[in-house]
């Protein structure tokens, strides 16, 4: 894929991708993950998406680092230290690998609900995830070399989506089930 944003269609394998892989996580960390879900496009049926499986994985701490960066490293993932989100530790793939980001966050924080909440409230809102793909394809074409503006471009979509998802769950009484691996 290189540093080009291509958007594609939804494949109904990524589920069956994400799940391989969770698999081998659960095993490598055991209960050192809280929780292992499947975020990111590529975990809301239907809708377009970067080919690229994104996986949360919940900790109660980030400290020590190494009761996760270790299994981690040790099935193939790199620790990304340089990552500037202070909120989550990144992992991604060896190289020759399938793409994928390992988005490790503090359970319960801000930063841990908001992806989980905004999958399950695309799940349930096919309009609004159709707009999502229109959105994500008018963007990933006019910043095709650019990842960072392409991000910033569809923010505000984004957290247009967070706000109705914030009152959808006030109204249901939304909690994130249970963990996906």
């Amino acid at each position: 894929m290189g540093d080009q944003v291509e958007i594609v269609d939804y494949e109904p394998a990524w589920p069956a991708m994400f799940a391989e892989l969770g698999s081998g996580l659960r095993g490598a960390l055991g209960d050192v993950a809280a929780r292992i879900d499947h975020i990111g496009s590529t975990s809301v049926p239907g809708l377009a998406a970067k080919p690229v499986i994104d996986i949360q994985i919940s900790v109660r701490s980030f400290e020590p680092l190494d009761a996760f960066r270790l299994p981690l490293e040790a099935i193939g993932f790199v620790y990304r230290a340089e990552n500037p989100e202070r909120t989550k530790r990144y992992f991604r793939e060896t190289p020759g690998r399938r793409r994928t980001h390992v988005h490790v966050r503090c359970l319960g924080s801000f930063s841990q609900q908001f992806p989980l909440l905004f999958r399950d409230y695309l799940r349930c809102h096919p309009a609004d995830t159709t707009e999502y793909a229109a959105v994500k394809r008018r963007w990933a074409a006019e910043f095709q070399d650019d990842r960072h503006g392409y991000t910033e471009a569809k923010d505000p979509f984004v957290w247009s989506v967070i706000r109705r998802a914030d009152a959808w769950a006030q109204h249901t009484g939304w909690t994130p089930g249970p963990s996906d691996a």
